[in-house]
């Protein structure tokens, strides 16, 4: 097999390292001589947990092998003595492990004469992946790279994926030695190792690989440092951007990142290269600031030694200082801060600037015509580099299109554009949406993803911005896009110090704290227009990465940083990491661990499981099945545990086949990868932040529901007003038409302790209803149940979970829903996910199943991936079909 395309790295321990003593005299781990029959090739092992290659003291010998290869290494014609070969296995810096031969010599002590011309690199240097390409089959190479995934055929037979940044090449390990093919399986993915190996030709080409015409036959291997508790594999990465940025270290070391990050400073240097080569001077501005700068609102205040002090909102304000003391033209690369709330895909509180600021001779055009110079030497670099096709098989996107003479588009006209395509826009600043469809607009007429608007109304600009002269409401300002978002706002600035005193007061804007500001203009500044670009969104926009944060490297937004409280569980009582009298109960356990699929288990279908630390699972039988939803409830410390007794018991015990589904991602990677189960998601928890829903009180739903007699409320769960509900409830379930698919019955009355109910009523009779329910801290609230009961006044039920969602705070989630395609996981590849993914989308479209997931997203729901997992081995294409059949009435 030439190709390692398949994930069989079901290992999660590093067990069978050798102590750094033994493995240095070719032990075993009990103390016992390594032989073997061949002395070609040697394995070595280091400690783990003692020892790395950085960390070893040299005695005086390994001191002198080394000076030895020294003095031999400046003619490049000396033979590998024995010093050389024992530095190539790692002696110079690391602990080693040698298979010997059967007449008790190490192989290590087997000189082979070879003219060091045969090397490509001194024996104590190592290769790059990048390099294997160009050297011929047969050499002898040393390079350091990570375990990118392993492809275990057999005992005796292992394919590793290694990655170096974004290079990726094919090794090779197959040995009459079971013990040495053995310890690398159990090697973690991501662990950093040193290979020394032989290049030779695969038998057809290595399509997993960026190295496709070789692999390596490894020879030795050392283990240079061991990763430990990965969340997720770099081979088949989490899609979320929640899952990727919870480990962004481990995210950074995916080949795209590298080439991502590649690309974004090829943006920086031709943005020196650009402006220094037309007489720009760089300056570094500084970033606390007395005043508010620019708006009085949306920066960061700070206590400076007891005074206050605020992060500059960019450094507009310095640069043109810096241009009234004559710099005349000057460009910054540094950190903006914006104090805004905003959790979109276009928005962080801190980004990379690139500013610019000049004199201009006759007018503000001079600046776009440099800043276009810059952005098309930025195309034209990107566009040639090979990363842009290693960023491209992570994030999609379509051809990038730019003009040879940039499109120029007067606010009016874009305005226009609009309207002729049935957008109801005023002038004034667009709305991003209006944004993005002038840019699809422009895109067909011009045939451009990048383009500017001119002349932007006054009232969408800061105080310094320069009036047109021949119509006050427009402005000499503009912004430059790129497929119809804003990467950059600039324009001419007012010159006159009085102009500029009398925008300041109409803004609102005090001169305390100004007055270094306005003294660059009482003295006398040059007309002068300037410029600011956001890095990572020319970056984001241009790659199509759907999401800014993708291109900062630890990015900064309103949900960074969060405080560090110790989240106490509701119910100390039923702490499965402490010794128990008794189980507590599963509504306790939901309250301290669940998340939406554990309160089905509430149902009366469903068995519960109990382990001796308390902890519970719960699960129906179907057929010869057992259908568990959700993951443990216990400390997520546990769930290893937990789910290999409960495994355990289901098969030997109820000789039941367990399929398990709706885990999160970290269940799903105890299954999939340490037991071999295989792993799929097609469905999602769709959650959103409750912190930002305000009650819907002046909406035109609102108001309607208001005029007609509609009370929206929260209620209590007595007698009385379960009297009034169920009626409606029997009259919402008669109503129901066709096939349904869902988790759990409506039994709204359950566990009232952890619950919370609102209502719609009218008359006295109740329209809608919305029963919140409690979940652990980590995952806040559930709605539970929204029920839109026949004859309710239309807008009534969205106007009630808008009120529900305002009423609580933090994480609130809908439940499960359906994604828009079925994505593999792990020991799931070819014929049989090809499969699964036609009949999911046959089944999605016959039942309907995105409409729930629409009308969520009004709310703003975003799905976090969960997981369907079964064993290999039990369970056939066919009886997944058990799955829409525990799901159905």
């Amino acid at each position: 097999m030439a190709d390692s395309n398949g994930n069989g790295n079901n290992s999660n321990h590093n067990s069978g390292v050798v102590s750094p003593v033994s493995s240095a005299f070719g032990m075993h781990k009990g103390g016992s001589p390594r032989t073997s029959t061949s002395a070609r090739h040697s394995m070595v092992i280091p400690s783990t947990d003692k020892l790395s290659l950085d960390q070893l003291t040299l005695d005086k010998r390994h001191q002198d092998l080394r000076d030895e290869v020294r003095a031999q290494s400046p003619s490049r014609t000396a033979v590998h003595s024995e010093a050389t070969r024992r530095i190539l296995a790692g002696l110079d810096g690391g602990s080693e492990f040698s298979k010997t031969s059967g007449s008790g010599r190490s192989s290590m002590d087997s000189v082979r004469s070879t003219s060091s011309a045969d090397w490509p690199t001194h024996p104590w240097e190592l290769n790059t992946i990048g390099q294997l390409a160009a050297l011929p089959v047969g050499t002898e190479v040393n390079f350091r790279a990570r375990i990118h995934t392993q492809r275990q055929l057999s005992k005796a037979l292992d394919f590793l994926l290694l990655r170096d940044q974004t290079q990726s090449v094919q090794g090779l390990l197959t040995r009459d030695n079971m013990d040495m093919v053995g310890w690398v399986q159990k090697l973690h993915p991501e662990s950093l190792i040193q290979v020394h190996g032989t290049l030779k030709a695969p038998p057809e080409p290595v399509r997993s690989a960026t190295i496709q015409n070789v692999e390596v036959e490894i020879q030795a291997l050392f283990l240079v440092t061991a990763a430990q508790n990965a969340p997720f594999s770099n081979y088949k990465p989490p899609e979320s951007l929640r899952n990727r940025m919870s480990a962004r270290i481990l995210d950074l070391r995916h080949p795209a990142n590298h080439a991502l990050f590649r690309i974004r400073s090829m943006v920086t240097s031709k943005f020196r290269e650009t402006l220094e080569s037309q007489g720009f001077v760089e300056i570094n501005t500084p970033k606390l600031q007395p005043a508010a700068t620019e708006s009085g609102a949306a920066v960061f205040k700070v206590n400076y030694f007891g005074r206050n002090a605020f992060l500059a909102q960019s450094p507009q304000l310095a640069k043109q200082m810096a241009v009234s003391g004559d710099f005349g033209r000057v460009f910054e690369v540094g950190p903006v801060f914006r104090a805004e709330n905003s959790n979109t895909h276009r928005h962080l509180t801190e980004y990379t600037g690139l500013d610019i600021e000049m004199a201009i001779e006759h007018d503000y055009h001079e600046v776009i015509d440099v800043l276009d110079e810059f952005l098309k030497s930025v195309f034209k670099a990107v566009y040639s580099m090979p990363e842009v096709a290693v960023v491209q098989k992570r994030w999609p996107s379509k051809e990038f299109k730019y003009l040879d003479e940039t499109l120029v588009l007067d606010f009016r006209e874009g305005i226009k554009m609009l309207r002729d395509d049935g957008r109801q826009v005023e002038e004034e600043d667009l709305s991003t949406p209006d944004e993005m469809r002038l840019g699809e607009l422009v895109r067909e007429k011009f045939g451009t993803d990048y383009y500017i608007l001119d002349k932007f109304p006054a009232n969408a600009r800061p105080f310094y911005t320069h009036k047109d002269p021949d119509d006050p409401f427009w402005t000499n300002s503009f912004d430059i896009f790129i497929r119809g978002q804003e990467i950059c706002s600039g324009g001419q600035r007012i010159h006159d110090a009085q102009e500029l005193r009398t925008n300041l007061a109409a803004a609102g804007i005090t001169e305390d704290g100004m007055e270094d500001y306005l003294t660059a203009f009482d003295l006398g500044a040059p007309p002068h227009a300037g410029a600011g670009l956001g890095l990572e969104r020319i970056v984001a926009w241009m790659l199509e990465l759907g999401d800014v944060r993708y291109a900062s490297l630890f990015h900064r937004d309103p949900k960074s940083l969060p405080e560090r409280k110790q989240t106490s569980l509701p119910h100390p009582d039923a702490d499965t990491t402490k010794t128990l009298e008794a189980p507590p109960s599963v509504e306790k356990l939901i309250a301290n661990y669940g998340d939406a699929s554990n309160t089905s288990w509430l149902d009366e279908r469903f068995i519960i499981w109990r382990h001796s630390t308390g902890a519970a699972i719960g699960y129906v039988r179907q057929g010869k099945f057992a259908m568990v939803t959700g993951d443990p409830l216990c400390d997520a410390s546990q769930y290893k545990t937990i789910t290999a007794a409960f495994i355990k018991y289901v098969t030997t015990e109820l000789h039941l086949v367990p399929i398990w589904m709706l885990v999160s991602y970290e269940v799903q990677k105890i299954l999939g990868r340490e037991m071999g189960w295989r792993t799929l998601s097609c469905t999602e928890e769709q959650r959103v932040n409750a912190d930002k829903i305000a009650a819907a009180n002046d909406g035109p739903k609102a108001r309607r529901v208001e005029r007609e007699g509609v009370k929206v409320h929260e209620v209590k769960a007595d007698d009385d007003f379960i009297r009034r509900a169920d009626p409606a409830i029997e009259a919402w379930k008669a109503n129901r038409k066709g096939k349904q698919v869902h988790l759990t019955e409506v039994r709204p009355w359950v566990d009232k302790e952890h619950r919370r109910y609102f209502a719609a009523e009218k008359d006295g009779k109740v329209q809608a209803m919305v029963v919140l329910a409690k979940l652990s801290p980590k995952h806040g609230w559930q709605v539970k149940w929204a029920l839109d009961f026949p004859g309710a006044v239309n807008g009534a039920i969205e106007v009630l979970i808008s009120l529900s969602l305002s009423s609580v705070s933090g994480q609130v989630t809908f439940g499960a829903g359906v994604s828009q395609k079925l994505t593999a996981g792990e020991h799931l590849h070819g014929i049989r996910a090809r499969f699964l993914a036609t009949t999911y989308s046959s089944i999605v479209e016959s039942l309907g199943l995105r409409r729930k997931a629409t009308f969520r997203n009004k709310f703003g729901a975003l799905g976090e991936s969960v997981y369907i997992c079964y064993p290999k081995h039990g369970v056939g294409l066919r009886d997944l079909r058990e799955i829409i059949k525990f799901f159905q009435d």
